[in-house]
């Protein structure tokens, strides 16, 4: 198996992409098109496409030995590098597969795997999708690590003087006995340092306690980086790719005047993500999981936006976010395709608002609603506070309604108007009197 594995990354190789759908499962759409633009997003040249109907799913292969032959010899006309199934494959079936059709065979989620780490950046990213693989891929990567041979004696004997380090000299024990044990310890390695990382940025999303957090979520390529970047002038980068960024980032968004909130990117959401994917990235989804409010950004303008929500709400669902308050954003409403198809999204989301981040369309309308998710209702109150007390006072004219204010020789009194969602910001001065009026 491992003459057709020396390297599992798909990219700048000639794929032919596979989908076997089962018969009572199959649609008239193209199955095949994110796939498509998963392997292109990973460098690929798709020189072929195949959709098959299967009745059962066959142990050994998935798909039948007369469709891997098939397989086989389209292989061999195009010249294929690696065949890329949409389906989700077990160790068993790469290995007969690759044995049938003399290519190797990569399943959905080694593809996003291997996206995920050609676009990793930071230290964090890197040692998360390394985790991520080793735990996906170790089963089905037996006998890839080619670096070891068995050990044995000199000629594989036990003798005194064989070669071999101490420890290792005697009967002998097989490479992939070796080889597991190296990667069980890389394993635990990595999720030692990832959780060092994890207890930093918790600590970090703690400290913004008081500060209404607002995360951009969805689907990948749905715009969210580009509504960052419009909202904030955050300069996160930007590509018309699958996973352009996989970091999180967060920027302060002036919604009204001086009232500013936190904004956050998260890495983005794709249908069947790799659980190992959502578990050792959970530190980055922790911006969605302790958020306020999430903006749930949709590119309306793609053919399957429909199902790219939902997969993105089942997504969320996994990482425990399904009840929090979220706003959908129709995203590309300057450049839908179909318009039936758009008018369908606004009535399966009728609070729903549409938007272009790129033109900039609506994104006033979006901070109006913002604003009023961020105020909740408002409290009439009475704050007293020291007259030379100057953080108070600009915090009051930044984040409230100013009905009446008088000054004494040594204090102020101010009759305001503040959101009930920012009653406890300001509790956190402790040296003013807050006093509840009655409407």
């Amino acid at each position: 198996m491992e003459k057709f594995r020396d390297n599992i990354a798909v990219r700048r190789e000639k794929a032919i992409l596979v989908g076997a759908i089962l018969k009572q499962e199959a649609k008239d759409d193209d199955e095949l098109a994110e796939l498509t633009a998963l392997a292109e997003s990973a460098g690929a040249i798709v020189v072929d496409r195949i959709q098959q109907k299967i009745t059962r799913i066959h142990p050994s292969t998935y798909i039948g030995s007369g469709k891997a032959e098939m397989i086989k010899q389209r292989a061999k006309k195009n010249k294929a590098d690696v065949i890329i199934f949409d389906n989700d494959l077990s160790p068993g079936q790469i290995r007969e597969l690759e044995e049938l059709i003399e290519v190797k065979v990569v399943d959905r989620g080694e593809l996003i795997l291997d996206i995920f780490a050609s676009r990793a950046q930071t230290k964090q990213a890197k040692l998360q999708v390394e985790l991520a693989q080793l735990e996906y891929t170790y089963p089905r990567l037996t006998r890839m690590w080619s670096h070891l041979d068995t050990i044995t004696g000199a000629a594989g004997g036990p003798s005194a003087g064989a070669v071999g380090a101490i420890g290792t000299r005697g009967t002998g024990e097989k490479q992939l006995e070796i080889d597991r044990r190296l990667v069980n310890k890389r394993i635990t390695e990595l999720k030692r340092e990832i959780a060092d990382i994890d207890k930093r940025i918790v600590r970090e999303i703690e400290t913004r306690r008081g500060l209404f957090k607002i995360c951009l979520v969805g689907y990948t390529n749905a715009g969210k980086s580009t509504l960052m970047n419009a909202l904030t002038d955050a300069g996160v980068y930007v590509e018309d790719r699958l996973f352009a960024t996989l970091d999180t980032k967060t920027r302060q968004w002036a919604i009204d005047g001086g009232r500013k909130v936190l904004l956050s990117d998260t890495v983005g959401f794709v249908k069947n993500l790799p659980h190992q994917l959502v578990a050792s990235f959970k530190a980055t989804l922790e911006e969605a999981i302790n958020a306020d409010l999430l903006l749930h950004v949709v590119d309306v303008s793609n053919p399957d936006a429909h199902n790219q929500a939902e997969n993105a709400k089942k997504v969320l669902n996994d990482i425990k976010c399904s009840e929090k308050k979220t706003l959908i954003l129709l995203n590309k409403a300057d450049v839908v395709r179909s318009q039936a198809q758009f008018e369908f999204m606004q009535t399966i989301y009728p609070d729903a608002i549409s938007i272009s981040a790129k033109m900039g369309m609506n994104l006033d309308l979006l901070k109006e609603k913002v604003l009023a998710i961020y105020t909740g209702d408002t409290l009439l109150l009475r704050i007293t506070a020291s007259a030379g007390d100057g953080k108070i006072q600009n915090y009051l004219k930044l984040n409230t309604t100013i009905l009446k204010q008088d000054y004494t020789d040594s204090t102020v009194v101010m009759d305001v108007r503040l959101g009930k969602n920012q009653f406890s910001e300001l509790q956190r001065f402790k040296s003013v009197e807050i006093e509840k009026l009655d409407e």
